[in-house]
């Protein structure tokens, strides 16, 4: 009998081992899902100063008390009391470095006379959810408290510890979220790759193309155009006036176009964008990366008057978007001021781009200089590691598509994290590239995402998570 028993048990052993790890069963979590996703939409997180007394800390609460309540170690980190950060870990045996998984609690502001839905009930319908938020950012908040709810429940063996950093500040407060926490709480969140916002899955008429995966991101600096003159009265025109000396300048650095600079992300991006893409496109896609700058420059000049982006993806990019000047209609101003939106390479030497551009101006009666100091390091993410192949893995099993490794052309907190050299991934759930233009995309009147998306997200994210942090 003894026998007959050890043999049955060991028979069991070896049945779970050969079925692998328990998997969760996501059909009864998302009733789970759709809760913690509903309950974070629905407080009111967006930007104190406009909305008093506002802050993160209603949604850093709810994210203390859930995981209180699963037994995962959490603790709240705050620069000041109403705009908390959440830190939690599962242990791992230490054989690997961490993984890093993020989720911002803040939103934008809203103008809630704009929205059918009101911006803060996560209102259901049509197979939607309607709220500020809904895919920036608190899908991937949801996605990171339940792979880490899922994570703890099976009891998965890890060989790294599995890191969760719920933060502040992201939307335009950096130093209540991710600043403060790399300069004062670094190895509470130190690993060796990360997820977070900043990537996509794009459909189109209901099918997926293509996942976007950020791994590198342009660098923001602000450059500020100074026309100086006489000043004077206005029925006597001076050739030393200071908004026509300003307005040449402007108008000289719109004309002006950095060279173009692929990199590694951007290579292949739009090599791997060419074969998805038709033949026309695809030639385009090809010629952009040529060596031979004719061929690249046509391709170029289409980008730039058809598709913009792309045309931002290959160079460092300049953008008036402020301009101060005069007071009267009759009186001539002795200063003139521009604003321009700089989006550099991570690799650009910026001294060197502002010296590049005084030429460009080449006025004596117009200072170039930096609108201020560079808030966010450069960085870069290697596309030859197993977090990588792992992301690739994941949207082929749960999208059926191509990842097309992208550089952003906006910025995204992990700049601070490639800053101190962690590999950083930015992820996404997927969205309608015609919500955007309809007005139902991120910071919109009517940001949404589709409810069978916000499931398919977190399964992702728990899949690559599982793949790159269990026990081999």
């Amino acid at each position: 009998m003894r026998r007959a028993v050890l043999l049955m048990s060991i028979l069991a052993v070896g049945t779970v081992t050969a079925q692998g790890p328990q998997q969760p069963e996501w059909t009864k979590l998302e009733p789970e899902i759709l809760q913690h996703f509903q309950s974070l939409v629905r407080f009111d997180t967006s930007d104190p100063p406009l909305n008093p007394p506002g802050g993160e800390k209603p949604a850093a609460d709810y994210i203390k008390q859930v995981l209180d309540k699963a037994g995962i170690p959490a603790q709240i980190l705050a620069l000041e009391p109403n705009r908390p950060n959440v830190v939690a870990r599962l242990k791992g045996n230490g054989s690997k470095r961490p993984i890093l998984l993020m989720g911002h609690t803040d939103v934008v502001n809203v103008d809630p006379k704009k929205w059918s839905h009101p911006p803060f009930a996560a209102d259901k319908e049509g197979g939607y959810i309607y709220g500020r938020g809904t895919v920036d950012d608190k899908d991937n908040a949801t996605a990171v408290l339940m792979v880490m709810l899922t994570l703890k429940r099976l009891n998965v063996p890890l060989d790294r510890d599995v890191i969760a950093l719920w933060e502040a500040g992201e939307e335009g407060a950096t130093r209540m979220g991710i600043q403060f926490m790399v300069d004062q709480h670094f190895p509470e969140i130190d690993a060796e790759y990360c997820f977070a916002e900043g990537g996509s899955v794009q459909r189109e008429k209901g099918q997926v193309k293509f996942a976007s995966i950020q791994t590198v991101e342009k660098i923001p600096r602000g450059i500020r155009l100074t026309a100086r003159g006489v000043a004077g009265h206005g029925s006597v025109p001076l050739e030393t006036n200071a908004i026509v000396h300003l307005s040449e300048a402007v108008g000289k650095v719109a004309k002006w176009q950095p060279p173009i600079r692929p990199n590694e992300t951007t290579g292949a991006y739009f090599k791997r964008l060419a074969s998805i893409s038709s033949p026309e496109e695809a030639q385009r896609y090809r010629d952009i990366l040529s060596p031979d700058p004719k061929v690249s420059g046509a391709a170029d000049a289409y980008f730039r008057a058809n598709e913009p982006r792309h045309a931002s993806m290959l160079r460092t990019s300049v953008s008036p978007n402020i301009f101060q000047g005069g007071y009267r209609s009759n009186v001539i101003p002795s200063e003139a001021v521009a604003t321009l939106d700089v989006r550099m390479l991570p690799d650009e030497d910026a001294n060197a781009f502002l010296e590049q551009m005084k030429k460009i101006v080449n006025d004596p009666a117009v200072e170039v200089a930096f609108t201020g100091q560079a808030s966010r390091p450069p960085g870069n993410t290697k596309l030859n590691t197993e977090a990588f192949e792992a992301l690739e893995a994941n949207v082929t099993k749960h999208y059926k598509a191509i990842t097309l490794p992208t550089m952003s052309t906006g910025a995204t907190d992990m700049a601070y994290l490639r800053g101190k050299g962690i590999q950083c991934y930015g992820v996404g759930p997927a969205t309608d590239v015609e919500d955007g233009p309809k007005g139902f995309g991120a910071h919109s009147d009517q940001e949404r995402i589709l409810e069978s998306e916000l499931y398919r997200f977190v399964r992702f994210h728990y899949d690559i998570v599982a793949d790159l942090a269990r026990k081999k």
